[in-house]
């Protein structure tokens, strides 16, 4: 047994993360800081701006400011855990802040998921109803439909985790950054196949429910544009749509390629490399999109940016 066994022996799990590119961890640190710090500032730069501007008073930007809220959370759940071990040895996560780390992930990657299929309902309500918009898309309704994501998150990331978390581990390495469910599943001892099909069909609930409801809201938002009579009307309402489109196929591309397979198809290195993208790359890259896509938050951005040089 080597010192990081003996370490872990009583201390919790050895997350591998990048230990093959030792000699880069300094390079990976300072621009995971970056990428980490420039996100954080795009997303919380949506909720400010949403909040202090009244042009923004609508239910698309509430969910708007929910998702940069999400976006936030989701990433600080595992990139300072990952920056310390990319600077610490021996590089160690405790059973619980393992536990906790997995359930929050899931927690909030599970309620993004939901979120999104939100987002696609109103704008589904906004091109193909739009008369009767601001009836249906009330306070009331826009609340229950930004609670009930943060509450089937709750729940997959508890199911999960208790599960996981209560059967006994062989090994305590995980060859992974962070402690997802299908690195530690090759943890587990004995047979892991109800596992398996555990995960797999908590995944076709939380993600693929969401999806279908997107997908059902852009069949309708789709034919809805084809019968419009005036080429501006449809660029318009594909205007409205195309940035929540690029961040759904990023988001759910990725998500479907980790949790949609079984254990037998798992590969550390292409896990390694999607869960990146999900977690920092999609962070990232999701406020980007949506300010240069939409007018409005690009020109409250240069308004705000305009003040400040003049201060």
């Amino acid at each position: 047994m080597n010192n990081q066994d003996n370490v872990t022996a009583w201390s919790g799990f050895i997350l591998v993360g990048f230990s093959e590119f030792h000699k880069f961890h300094p390079l990976i640190f300072g621009l995971l800081l970056c990428l980490y710090i420039i996100t954080l500032i795009t997303n919380m730069l949506i909720v400010l701006l949403v909040k202090s501007d009244p042009l923004f008073n609508s239910p698309m930007y509430f969910f708007l400011m929910n998702l940069a809220c999400l976006e936030a959370c989701y990433m600080t759940v595992i990139i300072p855990k990952l920056l310390e071990n990319l600077l610490v040895r021996p590089t160690v996560i405790s059973f619980v802040g393992c536990a906790m780390q997995m359930f929050f992930f899931l927690f909030f990657g599970v309620a993004e998921c939901f979120l999104l299929a939100s987002m696609a309902i109103d704008r589904y309500i906004a091109i193909c109803h739009p008369l009767r918009y601001s009836i249906i898309m009330n306070r009331n309704i826009c609340l229950k439909m930004v609670t009930g994501p943060y509450l089937c998150g709750a729940v997959v990331g508890l199911v999960h985790t208790i599960v996981t978390f209560s059967q006994p581990f062989c090994r305590v390495v995980i060859n992974h950054f962070f402690c997802e469910i299908q690195p530690l599943l090759e943890l587990l001892c004995g047979d892991t196949f109800l596992n398996e099909v555990q995960v797999i069909g908590v995944a076709m609930l939380a993600i693929m429910v969401p999806f279908l409801l997107i997908l059902l809201s852009y069949t309708g938002i789709i034919f809805t544009i084809v019968g419009m009579s005036s080429m501006e009307s449809k660029y318009k309402a594909f205007s409205t749509c195309s940035s929540h489109l690029i961040v759904v196929i990023l988001f759910y591309g990725t998500a479907c390629s980790t949790y949609l397979k079984p254990k037998s198809n798992y590969s550390p290195a292409l896990d390694n490399i999607l869960s990146f993208s999900y977690t920092v790359v999609t962070p990232l890259l999701n406020p980007i999109i949506y300010s240069i896509r939409n007018k409005e938050i690009k020109g409250a951005m240069i308004k705000l940016w305009s003040n400040r040089i003049s201060l």
